[in-house]
């Protein structure tokens, strides 16, 4: 017996919430479908957030049978749901192969802001993050990207989310063959309609996924920086061994960013290791003609973690030194970090994690 023939077809059947309009144009035309159908399918699927097809009431009946009949529309379950008390909210999103992911809403007064996960795990490593301490299992698909934003603008509400980072599990760069779809998605004004201003994408340093993105989706760039010397931060982020920080700095000054739009510089503050008057000064001879805003961002622990977080005292002479040599500099306000919410902690469930730097770039 060669095996059911359904399983077999409906494995390479699409997932609709990972087609961006020019792929859900494309799927259309092949069925003799007019490719404007693509954007009301979006408001559809995005907007309205149906789960029925039958609820598409502008949409051909025979057009609904063919799409629930060999498309797949489906959400991660929703294992754990969790309130800190500032405010902050993180969801645990359980896969079909067993692994789960973490997405975090971060409420503030003027914005809304949801971190979501690119990766399940990650391969890179950094010392100090909980995510890199499992490795990497694989990478999301398109849709398990976008369902984070479903499942979330769902249960927040539609205007609640302002903003989107991808600042949770995993390196962005490193699976950009679905990042830049799930771009398109988010910019598409049938979709969620966000401006590029208020989409982040955040690396450690991977080099040529840098050049890509500012050619194919030039959003805001953030860099997980951490250290201003290279013997540092190759403890710290070993992906500095292979781009290492004057690499790493000549692609941000090649990075096409419009006016008055700045890349922002993530800098984890360790006590003893990255945080003494040096090492601000030499942060700032490295961003010298960059346009650059400086994030300082306290040390959030995690069981298994040697490092300890700088004492405020040391992180508030930090900041004055880079506020002093002209950068923009703020100090992150840790968020969630009760319910292990915040910069650093998320972990998910990495099934078969492995601890390899895998550098390749995903197209």
């Amino acid at each position: 017996m060669i095996g059911d023939a359904s399983v077999v077809t409906k494995a390479a059947w699409p997932h609709l919430l990972g087609l961006d309009r020019q792929s859900l144009a494309g799927l259309l035309r092949t069925w003799g479908e007019s490719p404007f159908r693509a954007n009301q399918i979006l408001q559809w699927l995005h907007t309205r957030q149906v789960t029925d097809f039958a609820a598409m009431s502008n949409i051909s009946k025979t057009l609904r049978t063919r799409l629930a009949a060999e498309t797949i529309l489906d959400e991660p379950e929703i294992i754990a749901d969790q309130l800190a008390a500032d405010g902050t909210r993180k969801w645990l999103l359980g896969l079909p192969d067993g692994n789960a992911i973490e997405t975090v809403f971060i409420p503030e007064e003027d914005r809304g802001t949801l971190c979501i996960s690119s990766q399940v795990g990650c391969s890179l490593a950094c010392s100090f993050c909980a995510t890199g301490a499992q490795g990497l299992s694989r990478n999301l698909e398109t849709h398990e990207i976008i369902a984070q934003v479903r499942v979330a603008r769902r249960l927040l509400g539609l205007n609640a989310i302002t903003n989107v980072v991808f600042m949770g599990m995993g390196e962005p760069l490193l699976n950009l063959r679905h990042v830049l779809p799930a771009l398109d998605l988010l910019r598409d004004d049938y979709a969620y309609g966000l401006g590029a201003r208020r989409i982040t994408v955040s690396t450690a340093g991977v080099v040529p996924g840098m050049d890509r993105l500012g050619t194919e989706s030039p959003v805001n760039l953030a860099i997980s920086l951490h250290a201003s010397r290279d013997d540092i931060r190759d403890i710290l982020v070993p992906v500095n061994r292979h781009y290492p920080l004057a690499e790493l700095l000549a692609a941000c000054r090649r990075y096409p960013l419009p006016p008055r739009r700045r890349i922002t510089f993530e800098y984890v503050m360790l006590d003893g290791l990255n945080d003494a008057d040096s090492h601000a000064r030499e942060l700032l001879r490295l961003l010298r003609g960059i346009p650059a805003m400086v994030n300082l961002i306290p040390f959030n622990p995690f069981p298994g973690s040697n490092y300890k977080r700088s004492p405020q005292l040391r992180i508030d002479a930090f900041r004055d030194i880079i506020l002093h040599g002209d950068v923009m500099t703020v100090t992150r306000r840790p968020r969630g970090d009760d319910i292990a919410a915040a910069c650093g902690q998320l972990a998910g469930q990495v099934r078969d994690g492995r601890r390899s730097i895998a550098l390749a770039v995903h197209s």
